[in-house]
């Protein structure tokens, strides 16, 4: 199983980030040891000062597909769910400045939690989804999909260009703007369309 996760992906966050607004989809992957089920603790890692919270739709892929059209892109996900993308953003910054890879910024263990999943046919319209995250019980992102640069369909159709995509796989399609950082003892809350499907504590 393997976890590709989608940059810059709504406008505004790409502007909060002072980075450009892509033009195709930007993708990264992490290993499956980023991954925090159960709404179990993410443990702050001892060599970044700066952990930052970015909350992520997430599709779950449902069969092996290569060169997906995405006309029939909607036939490789059943179920939609919400994550954290946590970045450590002093590691990421110290890596872009020297003009390295930043995967340690990325795909350190614990760095994406999930949630549960919902069956996308509960969803009226995949094109309005409404998403948000509390940090102690402060609504800190929100986001919903008719915002996305590049639709789940069109991620998945080009992702599939450079990866066979396995079942189990897992797409975070991008974080909205108002990502910030997060400290020992705080919890957060994600949802979709006002159903919390993620809890979790930091320590």
């Amino acid at each position: 199983m393997k976890i590709i996760c989608i940059g810059r992906n709504y406008a505004e966050h790409a502007k909060e980030m002072n980075s450009p607004v892509p033009t195709e989809p930007i993708f990264f992957l992490k290993p499956d040891t980023a991954i925090i089920r159960d709404n179990q603790p993410f443990y702050y890692p001892d060599f970044s000062k700066e952990i930052h919270y970015e909350v992520e739709l997430v599709i779950k892929i449902n069969k092996v597909g290569k060169n997906i059209d995405a006309q029939f892109a909607h036939k490789y996900y059943d179920e939609i769910g919400i994550g954290i993308d946590f970045t450590a953003r002093d590691i990421q910054a110290n890596c872009k400045e020297k003009g390295l890879p930043w995967e340690k910024a990325k795909a350190f263990d614990g760095s994406a939690p999930i949630g549960k999943f919902i069956d996308k046919k509960k969803i009226v319209d995949q094109n309005n989804i409404h998403f948000k995250l509390l940090l102690n019980g402060n609504s800190v992102q929100e986001g919903n999909t008719k915002d996305l640069l590049f639709t789940f369909d069109t991620l998945i159709a080009y992702v599939s260009r450079f990866f066979t995509l396995k079942t189990g796989d897992l797409i975070y399609t991008g974080t909205p703007e108002g990502v910030g950082p997060v400290a020992i003892g705080d919890k957060l809350e994600a949802s979709i369309e006002n159903e919390t499907l993620l809890s979790f504590e930091i320590k």
